[in-house]
């Protein structure tokens, strides 16, 4: 790791004293760009899934506690969590860092399907740009605050475990954004854009049945199949999708389904998603797959269990601070690929189905309008306790699809760390507005308390369980 972190000695022999516009902060990030896409990269081959992250998080941490960070290790019972803070008084100004990886998407950075050798997941969301990126925004902020001996905090948020984890979920149900002011974030993606967004609420949990094992073929009735219990259930939801609205999304893993086809299952689980715009409408759709879940138990002669593992908000868009974000991004522009980038990209390309866009919208800024998303993320929870914005960065080849291997592969090159670069000035420039201008920062507040309304009490759709620290095992 040491190798990873030499640039940060050297770092810190260079004066700070010439960082005091946002030009000049957009410079010194740049001039460190090959630093942080050292950082990046490591993390992308620790690949390290949620709440397991531990190598990824303290190279995170090093980095921040090297720049003059004062770090909390382990906050809201999660070990990887943790919050790097420097400066004081206000206002507080939040950044957040992600850093998981996917299972079953291990993946080299080349631009056809290979594999990993003993590398089980991949960075498929290209959480390794995001924590670095945000990283390099946090730095690039507190030089900043120290050039110009600006009052005020800067605070990163490293969140494990966004990928079903509810990583954030917890942070916030334990109270630590209740001082800040406002929060930044982005995400990789194949287009840049800094226009407000909504996400879709999630539900995540385990269902996991307990039957009776027994010789498939010479005693069957002295047997009960939890498998069979699974089946029933997952029979029983299916059909229930022609009686849901039509936003909402449901999917389904069996984790376990037996060990052998003549032992009748003593155990199987599976795992399930639901997903809606709105959280009241996640919850009742949950209940009536646990009812499935009772029903299917009941029918088999088995015993069920479930195991909540995650609960999300939708994201609560903030169009003031999305101003700030999308006027900064503009400032800061796209990029253009070399010759052997474009090589690269146009056989990832080939991969797809259909027309994909041009790769030169790599170097375009999406307009700015309200954006309906279908994806989950625990940024929701943040965003409904304080005013919150994001950004998207092209840091995929264009036309690549989340999650995919495509994702992973291109994550791992130059074309992940130039876009990682542009969120991380964007970032940078936006957290500088946000403390130079006090009347923005009570504006996006107003915009969320009207929004929320005088009734709201947040409550984590999580209720008061602890951190599923085992749901990736």
């Amino acid at each position: 790791m040491k190798k990873y972190l030499v640039f940060l000695l050297v770092a810190a022999t260079l004066s700070v004293s010439g960082q005091k516009t946002k030009d000049e902060v957009a410079k010194s990030i740049d001039a460190r760009s090959s630093d942080y896409s050292a950082i990046a990269q490591k993390i992308w081959e620790f690949a390290e899934v949620g709440f397991q992250e531990t190598k990824s998080s303290a190279l995170l941490q090093e980095t921040l506690k090297k720049e003059g960070f004062t770090i909390q290790q382990g906050v809201a019972d999660m070990p990887t969590a943790f919050v790097a803070t420097y400066g004081s008084g206000k206002p507080v100004i939040g950044i957040l860092g992600e850093f998981d990886a996917l299972p079953g998407v291990s993946q080299d950075a080349v631009p056809e399907k290979k594999e990993v050798e003993g590398r089980p997941a991949g960075h498929a969301c290209g959480h390794n740009l995001f924590g670095t990126a945000s990283s390099a925004a946090a730095i690039g902020v507190k030089n900043w605050l120290a050039a110009n001996k600006k009052e005020g905090t800067i605070r990163f948020y490293g969140t494990p475990a966004e990928e079903g984890g509810s990583g954030k979920v917890y942070m916030v149900r334990a109270g630590l954004f209740k001082d800040v002011d406002a929060v930044f974030h982005w995400h990789p993606g194949s287009g840049n854009g800094a226009s407000p967004g909504t996400t879709l609420a999630n539900k995540t949990g385990k269902f996991r049945f307990y039957g009776v094992a027994a010789h498939a073929a010479a005693s069957p009735d002295r047997g009960r199949s939890a498998l069979d219990a699974v089946e029933a259930m997952n029979d029983m939801v299916n059909m229930m999708r022609e009686h849901v609205t039509q936003e909402t999304r449901i999917h389904y893993v069996i984790t376990r389904g037996g060990e052998a086809p003549n032992v009748v299952p003593a155990f199987a689980e599976v795992y399930y998603y639901v997903r809606h715009p709105k959280r009241d409408e996640v919850k009742s759709v949950w209940e009536r797959i646990e009812r499935a879940a009772q029903g299917a138990a009941l029918g088999t002669d088995t015993k069920v269990e479930v195991e909540i593992t995650g609960g999300v908000y939708d994201v609560l868009p903030n169009e003031t601070l999305s101003k700030i974000m999308d006027a900064n991004l503009r400032k800061v522009g796209g990029f253009t690929y070399s010759d052997s980038e474009k090589d690269f990209a146009m056989k990832i390309q080939k991969t797809f189905q259909g027309t994909p866009p041009a790769l030169e919208t790599t170097n375009q800024i999406g307009p700015f309008q309200l954006r309906f998303g279908t994806a989950s993320t625990d940024v929701g929870d943040v965003s409904y306790v304080v005013p919150t914005a994001g950004m998207s960065a092209a840091t995929f080849v264009p036309g690549t699809a989340g999650h995919s291997w495509q994702a992973v592969a291109a994550g791992g090159t130059s074309i992940g760390h130039k876009g990682m670069m542009i969120a991380a000035k964007t970032i940078a420039l936006s957290v500088i507005d946000a403390f130079t201008n006090p009347a923005a920062l009570v504006e996006a507040k107003k915009e969320l308390q009207g929004k929320l309304g005088s009734g709201f009490i947040y409550e984590a759709m999580i209720g008061d369980r602890k951190p599923a620290l085992d749901y990736r095992k």
